[in-house]
């Protein structure tokens, strides 16, 4: 089944390109969506790349959230559309109240760009098929708010619920549990600090990153959005 992945840019967004490329060498379509934009022009993912949204003055993702096109993005999750928020876009997912938790400065105030080892903590989420529990694979991180931080009943839930989607293995930030990645409840909403779409080539160290982009496509290609959604985008 053919599905189209839709890509927000927001002012300052400087990961689109590279998302919109991994996706298409998939061969994905895909469709760039922009922030002042009120339709997602029915889309079957949504991606929130990684960048600095609105140059992440205030608080990183805090502006970004208020964007139009997050109504969307926020109807679309309700109705279980796979939303996945890379790095920048975690941030904003957060901020949103899509996730719950936030993110805050590395520890050690360092901005890190760097390979990263991760493990799959869960794979009952859009980002999840054919992957295997406790796998490890190498994603690079570039951030410097990726320090994942909430609260003991928050983790407790995210504990319960299995909704840790992966941990670090050797802690670069100082996130609470070594958390890299949660989705929601509902499984179809996902945040991530390491950027995928930076891994889908030997050249690039790591070909990890597409084992997840075509967990993605597949969460795509088996969703099945409400009517009254499918509606609303059309």
């Amino acid at each position: 089944m053919s599905v189209t992945v839709g890509v927000v840019r927001f002012p300052g967004t400087n990961c689109d390109l590279d998302t919109l490329d991994a996706l298409e060498e998939l061969g994905t379509k895909t469709e760039l969506l922009r922030s002042d934009d009120t339709s997602l022009q029915g889309v079957d993912a949504v991606v929130i790349p990684g960048g600095f949204a609105h140059g992440d003055y205030l608080r990183t993702g805090a502006i970004a959230r208020f964007s139009p096109i997050m109504d969307a993005v926020a109807l679309f999750a309700s109705a279980g559309g796979p939303v996945v928020g890379i790095c920048n876009g975690f941030q904003v997912l957060t901020e949103a109240g899509l996730l719950p938790g936030a993110l805050r400065p590395n520890a050690g105030l360092s901005f890190l760009c760097q390979p990263q080892q991760v493990a799959m903590a869960s794979v009952n989420h859009v980002l999840g098929h054919g992957l295997a529990l406790s796998e490890e694979l190498s994603i690079p991180i570039n951030h410097f708010e990726g320090n994942y931080v909430c609260d003991p009943a928050t983790l407790q839930r995210l504990h319960d619920n299995d909704q840790v989607v992966m941990r670090y293995i050797g802690n670069p930030n100082g996130s609470v549990d070594d958390i890299a990645g949660i989705c929601s409840e509902s499984r179809n909403v996902v945040g991530l600090m390491p950027h995928p779409e930076r891994a889908t080539s030997e050249l690039l160290g790591s070909t990890d990153g597409t084992r997840l982009l075509n967990a993605l496509l597949h969460a795509a290609s088996t969703c099945q959005l409400t009517s009254a959604t499918r509606l609303e985008e059309e």
